[in-house]
């Protein structure tokens, strides 16, 4: 038995939730949409260039939680579900989950993207352990902050090693599966790194140090 790790989006879907996320609100006029998609592309291109200020980008996508409350967001995220995520699900990744957990190995979901957006993605997967970016919530509602360390490069192995302390899994034979270089730290930590629809810079270290490259697609 080991512990399997998957990073979310890109590998196990077929696309960003948290990208897709903000998307879906300007389709809805939740926020404004012409101001908030030329945002959203741009720090989503920062990311794939790797060059992330994740605590910009942050500040930015976890303020329209913290201006509607929990119930119309649930409502709105059961139609993001629907709409945005069912279809960007991959077969062949949850068969992949199934093995692991058939064989016993923990599974577990690490991801930069935030709590709100991603637990019932990893859920429908079937997935009980889930370490994510969480938005700070005080009396009930989102404030538009983050609570501790954003899961994100360095900050993956930090919310781990927490994650480690408190359930005493142990990362010996430990598997991770991830599209993008931004994960090189997880990757190197692990005795299995497997790359899933890497990204041009991923796919050019994965050859070079004998690292299985593959695609769920």
């Amino acid at each position: 038995m080991a512990l399997a790790i998957f990073d979310l989006d890109k590998t196990l879907i077929n696309g960003d939730s948290d990208f897709l996320w903000g998307e879906f609100m300007s389709e809805i006029g939740a926020v404004d949409e012409k101001t908030y998609q030329v945002k959203n592309q741009y720090f989503f291109d920062q990311y794939a260039l790797g060059k992330l200020n994740i605590n910009e980008y942050l500040e930015f996508c976890l303020e329209p939680l913290s201006q509607n409350n929990r119930t119309t967001l649930d409502g709105w995220h059961q139609r993001f579900m629907q709409e945005k995520i069912e279809k960007i699900l991959l077969p062949k990744a949850q068969q992949v989950v199934n093995q692991h957990k058939a064989k016993g190995d923990t599974v577990l979901v690490i991801t930069a993207t935030n709590s709100f957006v991603t637990a019932p993605i990893v859920e429908r997967y079937g997935i009980d352990n889930l370490l994510a970016t969480n938005p700070e919530v005080k009396q009930g509602q989102f404030t538009g902050k983050v609570e501790g360390e954003p899961c994100f490069q360095q900050g993956k192995i930090t919310h781990l090693n927490k994650w480690l302390e408190k359930t005493g899994e142990e990362m010996s034979g430990a598997y991770f599966y991830s599209d993008s270089h931004n994960d090189l730290p997880m990757l190197e930590l692990v005795d299995n790194p497997v790359v899933v629809h890497g990204d041009d810079k991923l796919k050019t270290i994965a050859k070079q140090r004998g690292w299985p490259s593959i695609d769920w697609r």
